[in-house]
């Protein structure tokens, strides 16, 4: 009866368990080699870690902050994602090449499930050694992005204001010193056009009539006009032409000679403003798509590394097996 039951049972000797019957033993048994997946992610952190240092120094060996020197920043570019990528390949393949050559031995499974298997060996190894890598790195990986992602936000909202109150700053600073004519700040230079004298031009009045324009008419009260347009956006006429009878009285132009000048000055700061705002746009553009090319790239090389790892864990484990 005993030897009939357990042949029934499919535990005989040489007999082949009958369906739904589990082996203890085998159930037992975990189909996850943690050891040898932390092997594998710790060397292909460590891969990831030695060829990124490798990688930051040949790219600034490359780059030069001065003109026309070293490589171009489109190069530098190019050059970085190739590295990032084969870096991936190299440290995911090393390490999903460990963790299937080094996990414990299976007996009694098919080959398809062990092949699944190695394949999982080599995904975890891959995400282990991405979690470390990056926690590591968080800080200077971080902090790079955010830069970006600030620059593009901060530069482009807070130029245009940056801009206008520098020429405000620049009027207020000239009222300030009433001993000085337009200041030194950004806008000393059209003040100081705007009262520049023509070759041939009549002269200026005497002091006695310098000394009865009313206080306060002076290029600073010019420099303070010529702040609030290009804040607004516009010169109103009757500043326009206060500030040409300003220019007359210290240039001896006719009132026609100085609206004109005065229109022109402010005409040509308002470009000069425009395209700083037009220059700071484009460098915030260009962050941010470099910003947004790099996290793709980035993401692509991951799924790459993901790939790889797992091929390299199924040939490992094959090797291992033989």
């Amino acid at each position: 009866m005993a030897s009939t039951y357990i042949q029934e049972a499919g535990t005989a000797v040489g007999a082949r368990p009958k369906a739904g019957l589990v082996d203890p033993d085998r159930a037992a048994a975990s189909g996850v080699s943690w050891p040898a997946i932390l092997a594998g992610a710790s060397a292909a952190a460590a891969l990831s870690l030695v060829m990124l240092i490798l990688g930051t120094g040949m790219g600034l060996g490359m780059a030069s902050p001065w003109e026309g020197e070293g490589a171009e920043a489109r190069t530098v570019g190019i050059a970085a994602i190739f590295w990032i990528t084969f870096t991936q390949i190299a440290a995911s393949g090393l390490g999903g090449y460990l963790a299937g050559r080094l996990r414990s031995k299976w007996t009694g499974i098919h080959t398809d499930e062990a092949r699944f298997r190695d394949t999982a060996h080599g995904f975890l190894a891959w995400g282990v050694a991405t979690l470390v890598s990056f926690a590591l790195l968080a800080s200077v990986v971080g902090s790079t992005l955010s830069a970006g992602a600030r620059a593009g936000i901060s530069v482009a909202g807070g130029v245009a204001s940056a801009a206008t109150g520098a020429a405000g700053a620049a009027g207020a600073a000239a009222a300030n010193r009433p001993g000085e004519e337009g200041g030194s700040g950004p806008l000393g230079y059209w003040t100081d056009s705007l009262f520049r004298k023509e070759p041939g031009a009549a002269a200026a009045p005497a002091d006695g009539a310098a000394a009865q324009t009313p206080a306060g008419n002076t290029p600073a009260e010019a420099a303070r006009i010529l702040a609030n347009g290009l804040r607004t956006g516009s010169l109103p006429v009757e500043d326009s032409r206060h500030v040409a009878q300003l220019v007359a009285q210290r240039t001896g132009l006719s009132p026609a000679e100085a609206e004109k000048r005065v229109n022109d000055t402010y005409a040509r700061a308002k470009a000069a403003l425009d395209e700083g705002k037009a220059r700071a746009k484009a460098a915030a553009d260009a962050a941010r798509k470099a910003t947004a090319y790099g996290s793709l790239w980035v993401f692509l090389s991951l799924i790459l590394g993901a790939l790889v790892a797992t091929y390299c864990a199924s040939l490992g484990g094959r090797n291992r097996d033989l």
